[in-house]
């Protein structure tokens, strides 16, 4: 974990709260919605909120173990393990970043021990509390499995007390802060503490700058944009029928009307499309075509490209579904991974007129870009940098996990989605590798531009990189490394 030298912490041992202290809503039961919405759909969704009354109504009667026991059930019961952990993998850690007390996190993360306690199952906590609040050990109830691998909704009864467990942990030494709330069922566990602060905290005079740097979240999946809190959950599922009909109608009109129109009917139907610099004129056909290099967001940015330069540009395509191809209504072209094969096919394209292509390989949500493919630099010098950003209020566009092909229905069914798209000069000849630059070079300095442009921070990530975050495989970029590649290129240009 990204740690820093021990000789700058302070060499006691501080135990915190989960919720309520290091996250500042002392509720999870959004947590809950979230891992209900992303194993099981709607229907397990719908059913929790249903509940929620009668889970507040044993919280505030004194039975909030029992309303939270009820929550575990009705979130995770009959849901294979493996999925749990791949949603506290992949789509929790984003929603428990925004929600951190960065003043507990400071004082917590000043000590050289650390341990946090949690009122959620320890499988939905354990990989972001420990990979970006940098806690040593997780201390919480374990889900009851079956041998098929299956939650039971139940969660194992430990021989040890959690006060024990704090006991064990610091090797029978007296812990000496804990963080927590005042008269919280789990303030046992503080309760041997030399002593004991509770929210709201005062900020940390003098701490050293290194302390508060938080491990980001960069990659991250899952459908909902918002964290479902119960005022949010009940306003997604009385928009989903709605957003079905929307969804339908917007994608059925984009069909029947060519790609020009597209531009003049979007803002009919909710849409908007904000479009800043100006781009090039159609290809002449004495020379070939442009290539337009553009930062990759969702599966749309294509699509609303071609609609606003009002004609069909093909783009180049690495891994989306066949049915997305069939829908599409822009030419794609499918790439191999294979240099020599997909170099030659993108010149045949760039011959006969434009070309769309987003080298990095992969959609990123965060204000970052990924590492760019240099192989574009190799291909012409005609090169057209184009930013690309979207909001949505309540579907993401894109995700790693799931059915690809829901992608662009998901955009539809985004009350207001916009698109913004800026398109920057042609890259002059000194920037090219007719100038003698190398490709590495273009594709570095294509990147700073574009993130300048944006405001992001630029990355060495890679598609591999996101996709072994997000499936969590041996090969999995620790904690450690976020802060070598975030913002790896920040402050450097090439003139």
């Amino acid at each position: 974990m990204g740690r820093s030298n021990s000789g700058d912490l302070r060499p006691e041992t501080v135990v915190s709260e989960l919720e309520g202290t290091l996250l500042k809503d002392p509720n999870p039961f959004s947590y809950f919605m979230l891992v209900a919405f992303e194993t099981c759909g709607f229907l397990r969704f719908a059913l929790l909120l249903l509940l929620w009354p009668i889970i507040c109504l044993l919280q505030a009667i004194g039975y909030e173990e029992v309303g939270l026991r009820l929550t575990i059930f009705v979130a995770v019961a009959g849901t294979k393990i493996a999925e749990i952990e791949s949603v506290a993998r992949a789509v929790l850690p984003k929603f428990f970043m925004d929600d951190v007390d960065l003043e507990a996190w400071r004082i917590f993360n000043s000590y050289e021990r650390r341990a946090v306690v949690s009122k959620c199952p320890r499988v939905m906590v354990e990989m972001f509390v420990k990979e970006h609040l940098k806690a040593d050990v997780v201390i919480g109830d374990d889900l009851h499995v079956n041998r098929f691998g299956y939650a039971t909704g139940f969660v194992k009864k430990g021989k040890v007390s959690n006060s024990d467990r704090v006991r064990d942990v610091v090797k029978n030494d007296q812990p000496h802060l804990g963080l927590g709330r005042k008269n919280n069922s789990s303030s046992s566990c503080l309760s041997s503490c030399k002593d004991v602060l509770h929210p709201p905290f005062l900020a940390q005079k003098n701490h050293d700058s290194h302390l508060d740097r938080l491990i980001p979240v960069v990659f991250h999946d899952g459908r909902l944009v918002r964290r479902p809190t119960p005022s949010t959950s009940l306003l997604i599922l009385l928009w989903l029928p709605i957003g079905i009909l929307v969804a339908a109608l917007r994608i059925g009109v984009g069909l029947c009307f060519p790609m020009s129109f597209a531009p003049y009917i979007v803002g009919l139907f909710g849409g908007e499309v904000i479009v800043k610099g100006r781009p090039p004129p159609p290809p002449s056909s004495s020379h070939g075509g442009v290539l337009f290099v553009c930062t990759h967001r969702t599966l749309m940015d294509p699509v609303v490209l071609a609609a606003v330069l009002g004609r069909k540009v093909p783009a180049v395509t690495y891994s989306i579904s066949r049915l997305s191809e069939i829908l599409s209504p822009i030419p794609t072209v499918r790439l191999t991974r294979d240099r020599e094969v997909d170099g030659e096919r993108i010149k045949q394209h760039l011959a006969k007129g434009d070309l769309v292509l987003c080298p990095e390989g992969t959609t990123c949500r965060e204000p970052f870009l990924l590492r760019f493919s240099a192989l574009f630099a190799e291909l012409t010098d005609r090169i057209v940098p184009v930013a690309m950003n979207y909001r949505v209020g309540f579907f993401h566009a894109t995700t790693a996990r799931g059915w690809k092909s829901m992608d662009p229905i998901f955009f539809f069914m985004n009350p207001r989605p916009v698109y913004e798209i800026t398109f920057l000069n042609q890259l002059p000849t000194e920037a090219t590798c007719s100038a003698g630059k190398t490709p590495y070079d273009v594709a570095n300095y294509v990147q700073r531009l574009l993130a300048a442009t944006l405001g992001f921070e630029c990355t060495n990530f890679t598609r591999k990189d996101k996709y072994r975050v997000l499936a969590g495989n041996d090969g999995t970029v620790s904690a450690t490394s976020y802060l070598a590649h975030i913002g790896s290129f920040v402050g450097a240009f090439i003139h």
